[in-house]
């Protein structure tokens, strides 16, 4: 896949559904890779979902490394770094009143897609139709009808279910980009009170992260559909 057509499609996907901010690209670094030429880093540090904001609101591109990456279970998840002990067994959640019992935050942690650690040396962050790098994860963050549409479009090929698995936490980060990353398929996630607060997500919003390999066929059917 082309950059022109990943531009492209990110023009044709903002149109047809007419979404509010445009598409955010989203790519992991692997630690045995470097960081693409001619992106420039992040000029402060800031929460993941933040960046994912900073991106929709203001249309731009640039790339963070570890030290940039202020709420570190977001880096964590995303392969960055050690997950912190107190909040990879529960404890940071169940003091917060998450969860009744240090239990249910372990069981919910536990199962909180994450990549190793280490495995990710930089993520990428631009806007869909002018990122000068191939995602492997897109964001779009917008009404449940938009989300609802991306579902159909994405079905209308080969059918079948979406299935949603999320749990109010992490939305942004595990929910929306190590989920789809991980397994190859769509996410969709009602948010969390981190993405809520920090990147600014709205009541009337929730979020959907689409793997990169799913969008050629998803865009084609958007145009059966809704073009």
């Amino acid at each position: 896949m082309k950059i022109e057509e990943i531009n492209q499609m990110g023009k044709e996907l903002k149109d047809l559904l007419k979404l509010k901010n445009p598409p955010v690209a989203v790519a992991l670094v692997p630690e045995t890779h470097e960081v693409p030429e001619g992106i420039n880093k992040v000029e402060e540090k800031m929460r993941h979902c933040q960046m994912v904001d900073k991106v929709r609101k203001e249309e731009s591109e640039f790339y963070a490394l570890v030290d940039d990456q202020q709420c570190k279970g977001g880096a964590a998840v995303m392969g960055l770094q050690e997950m912190a002990p107190k909040l990879a067994n529960g404890d940071v959640y169940y003091n917060l009143n998450r969860y009744k019992t240090i239990n249910s935050a372990r069981r919910t942690m536990q199962q909180v897609p994450r990549l190793k650690a280490g495995s990710t040396k930089a993520v990428l962050y631009g806007p869909l139709d002018k990122v000068s790098f191939i995602p492997d994860v897109v964001l779009v963050i917008d009404t449940p009808k938009k989300a609802m549409q991306l579902s159909q479009a994405l079905l209308h090929r080969f059918g079948g279910r979406v299935n949603a698995n999320f749990a109010g936490i992490q939305s942004l980060c595990a929910d929306g980009v190590v989920q789809p990353y991980k397994d190859g398929h769509i996410s969709a996630s009602l948010g969390c009170g981190g993405s809520r607060k920090y990147a600014n997500v709205a009541e009337d919003e929730m979020i959907i992260g689409i793997p990169v390999e799913r969008l050629h066929d998803m865009i084609e059917a958007a145009h059966e559909m809704f073009g």
